[in-house]
């Protein structure tokens, strides 16, 4: 903790996160959310102009209270209450199977304990309900693979703990969903950043 990951870093994620490539991906990945939501890693809210009007309400969850300030203006352009909670992705004090839909974007690379964070989703989504992701992560290229590990370490001191080279499709199917939908593909940017990771799941 401190000035550059406390304060810094959400300014630059903030700019970095609202790039117009990555708007593109995120109406892909969210256009089909529904009902109650919760998302994890809301950062400063940049999936809520691309949700519809199906969604009816948002949990948002984020521990940085300067992705907070920054969420304000989107929060209350939102056509459906948001309520943000400053709390981990491991910490959600829901009930069992009381969301819709549950949404992560760009945030299993940099949970701590992912697999927690992931089986808590599983926990309050509801028996019908989807889980929509769009996340990047370890390459299916060997040789972008070693590169993604050889700077794992400097990303997550750089970037607040996030990681190159997390396999998102086994950490969530270890996690209990069962995979619907997912593509894997590599978007703009550098291929050791950008191995993305876009679909859906259900509860297993």
């Amino acid at each position: 903790m401190g000035l550059y990951s406390d304060h810094i870093l959400p300014r630059v994620l903030n700019w970095g996160m609202g790039a117009s490539f990555i708007a593109e991906e995120r109406k892909k990945a969210v256009s089909d959310v529904s009902g109650r939501v919760l998302e994890i890693g809301f950062g400063s809210g940049h999936n809520l102009p691309y949700y519809s009007s199906r969604v009816t309400s948002v949990i948002a969850i984020d521990p940085s209270a300067v992705s907070a300030k920054l969420a304000r203006k989107r929060i209350l352009m939102a056509s459906f209450p948001v309520e943000y909670l400053p709390l981990e992705g491991e910490k959600i004090f829901a009930p069992d199977a009381s969301f819709d839909s549950v949404v992560s974007t760009f945030t299993l690379c940099t949970i701590p304990d992912v697999t927690s964070a992931l089986r808590q989703l599983r926990r309050v989504l509801k028996p019908d309900g989807t889980f929509y992701f769009l996340e990047h992560g370890r390459s299916w290229d060997p040789s972008v693979l070693r590169r993604q590990n050889l700077l794992n370490r400097f990303q997550r001191r750089l970037c607040g703990g996030c990681n190159l080279n997390r396999d998102m499709q086994q950490l969530i199917r270890d996690a209990g969903f069962e995979i619907s939908a997912m593509e894997k593909y590599y978007g703009k940017g550098p291929r050791f950043a950008s191995c993305l990771y876009r679909g859906s799941a259900r509860r297993g």
